[in-house]
């Protein structure tokens, strides 16, 4: 069976200013560069990186909120790159996105149930009746109550918002949700409560999920697999037990590293080992491997060739000239 998603080569740049008033001019910046994968129907993919390295670009571009470059995406076979916007509008029905900011993501003039109603209405399903018990049945299944449906969202605490968010994204009962960043606001003990709402939902909807976050604890309770991007490009990507047990790339390591330990002898001795060194310009990215100004394992190849994904292990792709991880013997025909 083919995938319910694919995504190929895809690359997205962005028009930017750069100079003085007097004097400027314009460049590009790249933030998705010539990325490639796939996600299974009923899986979760866990897309993570530094901010700035491209990752809610790519969500967005996988919705249909932003058109690629070059490249194709396909949605159950169909490419959503190249079709007209009456057709895109209806495979759109399948592909929702959950927004990180719970608090600028509802329209604060509406009611709750005209929220959730909202994505009905647009794409004309259902009867006035119909939607509105479409809603409040969401609403209950999200953890709220019916009786609130006629509050307005600055009524509601930032977990609340989010469960809203979480019922309007499923309106159109779609089949791959787009997370970006979906706890990344809330305490956490909020946080929890949230992912577990996911989490059975999934369950009950036959749902997908690519879940967009920096923070590797949320990845790492959620996904099935998980996609490591650094300045536009996908680096390392593999099932969630590999990635978080024996990464491959120095990058992912670096990342693992720098993730809170709740044992105060342990996190004394991580001092000094965050990721070294800043970010480079997405606008001029570093030759060969982007991140050779910021890896230890760097070497004179690394700024003359630019690695490729290549197999590590069963399941498990890195881009790297000397990956922490032996890579797979290839096999000759």
């Amino acid at each position: 069976m083919s995938p319910l998603l694919s995504v190929e080569n895809v690359y997205k740049s962005f028009a930017v200013r750069t100079g003085s008033m007097l004097r400027f001019g314009s460049s590009q910046l790249q933030a998705v560069a010539g990325v490639s994968f796939t996600v299974e129907s009923g899986e979760t993919l866990g897309l993570v990186g530094e901010s700035g390295c491209g990752k809610s670009t790519l969500g967005r571009l996988i919705v249909a909120l932003e058109r690629p470059d070059s490249g194709n995406i396909r949605f159950k076979g169909q490419d959503l790159t190249h079709l007209p916007p009456r057709s895109l509008r209806r495979e759109r029905r399948g592909l929702q996105l959950m927004f990180q900011d719970p608090y600028a993501s509802l329209d604060p003039r509406m009611r709750v149930v005209d929220i959730v109603m909202e994505p009905l209405h647009v794409q004309r399903l259902g009867t006035a009746p119909e939607r509105r018990d479409r809603a409040l049945t969401l609403l209950e299944e999200v953890g709220l109550s019916r009786t609130v449906a006629h509050r307005y969202p600055h009524q509601f605490s930032g977990g609340q918002r989010q469960r809203i968010g979480l019922a309007r994204a499923l309106a159109l009962n779609p089949t791959l949700v787009v997370a970006d960043e979906p706890v990344s606001a809330l305490d956490v003990s909020v946080r929890a409560q949230v992912l577990n709402v996911m989490s059975r939902l999934q369950q009950t909807h036959r749902l997908t999920y690519i879940v967009i976050s920096h923070d590797l604890s949320v990845v790492r309770y959620l996904a099935d697999r998980v996609a490591v991007m650094y300045l536009g490009k996908i680096v390392e990507l593999g099932a969630g037990t590999t990635i978080f047990e024996a990464p491959a790339h120095p990058y992912t390591a670096e990342l693992l590293k720098a993730v809170p330990v709740p044992v105060p002898s342990v996190e004394r001795a991580k001092v000094g080992r965050a990721v070294a060194g800043e970010i480079p310009s997405a606008i001029h990215p570093p030759s060969g491997c982007r991140f050779r100004t910021r890896c230890p394992r760097a070497q004179d190849v690394c700024a003359e060739v630019e690695p490729v994904l290549r197999e590590m292990a069963a399941g498990q792709v890195a881009a790297c000239h000397f990956p922490l991880q032996p890579a797979a013997p290839m096999v000759r025909s």
